[in-house]
């Protein structure tokens, strides 16, 4: 009765179909999914679909880039609304920002003689929403680097030469554009970057939850963020952050969320959506 609420597809930067991912999914026995991927619900008609074919329950999400007093955190939004107009108007905003982002790396890459095309990147991709990976596809492919990660430390990391910052919205902004298209908004991975001292600015903010269970999470963290969700009276959620095959070996199946964190997020989304509807009738 597991589930695992962090899952790319390749509508973002994964590689798995989601039918690909939803089969996998089902082989391993989970029965409850959600898809985020970055700045898109492209992908989220095809895994419903495929998740009703096997039986499975799923959940839209999303996983939205923000900043917090500097600080880059991303936001987890489950439940809402994949039709609201203003939701996906933003959605296409964020993804012409990424699109533009490409081009500007591969302008980098260009500048040092490396002739990675724009037009190759975007084939590899594939999506509205690409992002550094497939840059480091191309890189591989071109001969220019013998995989993803020597693509991402000579070239795509943070200060690396063709490293181009990501434009980010604040985590307010964040938190009401998934509480305005009905969904709940979770923080994302919090043991990768310290939030600690900020957590209770974000609930005052409206955050909803906190992802405690995570692959890159250690049981000591773990049982951190499950303290703070008690302390604030957070959701705790999880999930593997499963990319397919382009960062490793798949994670599917590394995280197994147990039933009742999943019950609590789907009463928190039935209660925000009656809410909206109460305040647009």
């Amino acid at each position: 009765m597991f589930a695992d609420l962090h899952l790319h597809t390749c509508y973002s930067d994964g590689t798995y179909t989601p039918e690909e991912l939803v089969a996998e999914a089902h082989r391993l026995g989970f029965v409850t999914l959600a898809i985020t991927d970055h700045d898109t619900v492209e992908g989220c008609p095809a895994v419903a679909s495929a998740c009703a074919l096997h039986g499975l329950q799923f959940i839209p999400g999303v996983e939205l880039t923000a900043e917090y007093q500097g600080l880059e955190v991303h936001i987890l939004g489950y439940g809402f609304d994949i039709e609201d107009a203003t939701f996906l108007e933003q959605m296409a905003r964020f993804q012409a920002i990424r699109q533009q982002r490409i081009r500007d790396m591969v302008a980098r890459l260009n500048e040092m003689d490396i002739p990675i095309q724009v037009e190759r990147v975007m084939a590899l991709a594939n999506c509205r929403a690409p992002g550094r990976p497939h840059v480091a596809r191309a890189l591989v492919e071109a001969g220019v680097c013998r995989d993803l990660d020597e693509a991402f430390e000579r070239f795509l990391k943070k200060h690396r030469p063709a490293w181009v910052p990501k434009s980010k919205i604040s985590v307010p902004e964040a938190i009401q554009l998934v509480h305005r298209a009905g969904g709940v908004a979770v923080l994302a991975h919090p043991g990768l970057y310290y939030v600690d001292p900020v957590l209770p600015e974000l609930v005052r903010a409206g955050l909803d939850g906190i992802e405690c269970f995570h692959t890159k999470h250690t049981p000591a963290v773990t049982e951190r963020y499950l303290s703070w969700a008690g302390r604030l009276g957070l959701l705790a959620t999880g999930g593997s952050d499963c990319h397919g095959y382009s960062k490793g070996k798949p994670l599917l199946g590394s995280i197994r969320l147990a039933p009742e964190f999943v019950e609590r997020l789907q009463q928190r989304i039935a209660a925000r959506r009656a809410q909206l509807s109460s305040l647009k009738s």
